[in-house]
């Protein structure tokens, strides 16, 4: 019989699996690093226990690349729900790297669970801290194992791990970094120092290609590390077990040169990496290396904005509270109007300087203004791309600091769209096309639409990010369209007198309305992606009040203190997972 190895025997679901009086039931077998364990949609009928390497567990939406949902490592279970409630898997389990398994039935799991009610104790307890996983919770689930391979013989790999191990340490957790040093150890070796540790950390320099090939094939996430004023190389190897590059379990880091305003050399990294996701580090930069520890330690805080017209200013309020309680903003996202603060919030503005932009774009005059003969729209929509085009220029989203995100709906596909690269203001452009009052955005032969019309609140798409807590800022549900809004003037003259010509013809309510409006399973499902919801009361904005900003911003600022009161903990620990030491601990106290 195939032995539990001593490090992970401890547990009764181990013992389980150790039982002589099982072996003719129970099944070994090698699992190769990318091979799958089991697809989601396949019955349960067996509870597989890892006794070395690790798996993963990946939820796959149609059209979008794979939601990573946590590692599996040596002396856990694997489909331990679906089996015991007799369904069929949820997710797809792959191996990360080459693994060992067993296997039990279902039936002999349950006649030994009924002699050992402890396992089925055990077991519940751990479905418990899955479930609280999925569900947004800290988890032990996370990854922990991270490898930083070297492009650029320039850049000093091993001084940039080093430091961001002190930035995790800070953070009281217990960290190792690992160079070539390890190259020649046992298999055993790697294994015993990840059981001990809280976080790995394996660099490799650009030239030690046989320590390279190693760390990609024993991390549970990889990045490159690149010169961003430097070129690509004309072939690039991967270094990479085929389970990182099947799952997009691969991302870049451009060092950028010290004192640029804008990153360089994205596009063309992008182009020859196609990473999951693109980060920068400025040279020097400890706020830059602080926001990857973050990134690891899942600390990150993701923003999310949602549509909702004129409403949205409320979203400017709520970033200045954020930031003036110190709370950094890792990745930002968001949909229609929620985007266009957000790229602002992107591209490093102040919050003098997003103040001053949004007022000059959408205050000051109206962003609507360009009535046409509704052939297509409303208006024209070249007023609202002359905005975009004066505050965001030709920057391309891969050049932005943070990484962001915004949302179109595609009616080609019937699916929404997510920009992650290209000329930010294109990307606007689609997030903010209104059906019937702006224009839809043509890109690759695909008409794009608000992005409000089919996903408004796209916190699902953050969380599909990074696994650090994520803060969503949600201006849908104010006062709704009454009957006066979308009532004919009775006289034309006193409407252009009284000024309410400015906010466009109350037709403009209905299209904004219509276009930013949710069912109330999907509000339920945002809002519950989130770690702290923030919902302004915007009973008294009209969404096509565009000369509302103060009142709306005021009201999201107001929001914003209100669930940070809150909080007995900062928004960097919402998803704090627990220490080795502090589990043992805690096991020690049960």
């Amino acid at each position: 019989m195939v032995k539990i190895p001593d490090n992970i025997a401890e547990s009764a679901l181990a013992r389980l699996f150790n039982d002589s009086r099982l072996e003719p039931e129970i099944t070994w077998f090698s699992l190769p690093g990318g091979a799958i364990l089991c697809e989601a949609g396949e019955p349960a009928d067996q509870l597989f226990f890892v006794r070395a390497g690790r798996l993963a567990a990946f939820r796959q939406e149609e059209g979008h690349e794979p939601r990573f949902l946590g590692v599996i490592r040596p002396g856990e279970p694997a489909g331990e729900m679906a089996m015991i409630a007799g369904s069929q898997h949820s997710a797809r389990v792959v191996a990360l790297r080459d693994s060992e398994i067993l296997a039990m039935p279902r039936a002999v799991f349950f006649a030994a669970a009924e002699r050992d009610p402890v396992v089925m104790i055990e077991l519940a307890r751990l479905m418990i801290r899955r479930a609280r996983q999925t569900a947004g919770r800290a988890s032990t689930g996370d990854p922990s194992v991270f490898g930083f391979v070297g492009v650029d013989r320039m850049v000093k790999v091993r001084d940039l791990v080093e430091k961001l191990a002190t930035a995790i340490e800070a953070f009281g957790y217990s960290v190792t970094t690992i160079g070539e040093e390890g190259q020649h150890a046992p298999t055993e070796w790697f294994s015993n120092v990840e059981g001990v540790h809280d976080f790995v950390l394996y660099s490799a320099e650009a030239d030690q290609i046989a320590w390279k090939q190693i760390v990609g094939r024993q991390v549970d996430r990889l990045f490159r590390i690149a010169r961003g004023d430097k070129p690509p190389p004309s072939t690039l190897d991967y270094f990479a077990s085929p389970a990182l590059e099947k799952q997009f379990l691969l991302d870049l880091i451009l060092v950028q040169p010290r004192g640029v305003d804008r990153p360089v050399g994205s596009e063309a990294w992008m182009e020859a990496v196609r990473p999951a996701r693109l980060f920068h580090i400025r040279s020097g930069s400890g706020a830059d290396i602080d926001r990857i520890a973050r990134l690891l330690a899942g600390r990150s805080v993701g923003l999310v904005l949602s549509g909702g017209g004129a409403r949205a200013y409320a979203h400017v309020g709520a970033i200045r509270e954020l930031r003036k309680v110190g709370c950094p903003i890792d990745f930002i996202g968001g949909s229609s109007m929620g985007a266009v603060v957000g790229a602002a919030v992107a591209m490093g503005w102040d919050d003098e300087e997003i103040d001053w932009r949004l007022r000059k774009a959408f205050v000051e005059t109206n962003p609507l203004a360009d009535i046409a003969l509704p052939l297509i729209a409303m208006t024209l929509g070249e007023v609202v791309g002359a905005r975009l085009k004066e505050h965001f220029g030709e920057q391309q989203i891969s050049d932005l600091w943070l990484p962001f995100f915004c949302i179109s709906s595609n009616l080609t596909s019937g699916s929404f769209q997510t920009h992650r690269r290209g000329l930010l203001r294109e990307a606007l452009r689609a997030s903010i096309a209104i059906p019937g009052l702006l224009p839809p955005a043509v890109q690759d032969n695909n008409v794009l639409v608000d992005g409000a019309v089919m996903k408004n609140f796209p916190t699902d798409v953050m969380r599909g990010l990074h696994l650090g807590p994520v803060v969503g800022v949600d201006v849908t549900r104010g006062r709704n369209i009454t009957a006066d809004e979308v009532a004919r003037p009775s006289s034309v003259w006193r409407w252009f007198l009284s000024g309410q010509w400015r906010k466009g013809p109350p037709i403009v309510s209905l299209l904004l309305r219509t276009a930013t409006v949710s069912t109330g399973r999907e509000i339920v499902a945002s809002r519950e992606a989130t770690d702290l919801l923030v919902l302004p009361k915007m009973e008294t904005v009209e969404i096509r009040d565009w000369e509302a900003y103060d009142e709306a911003a005021a009201a999201g600022e107001a929001a914003m203190q209100s669930a940070l009161a809150t909080l007995t903990r900062p928004v960097t620990e919402l998803r704090r997972r627990a220490s080795l030491e502090e589990l043992a601990e805690a096991a020690v106290a049960m």
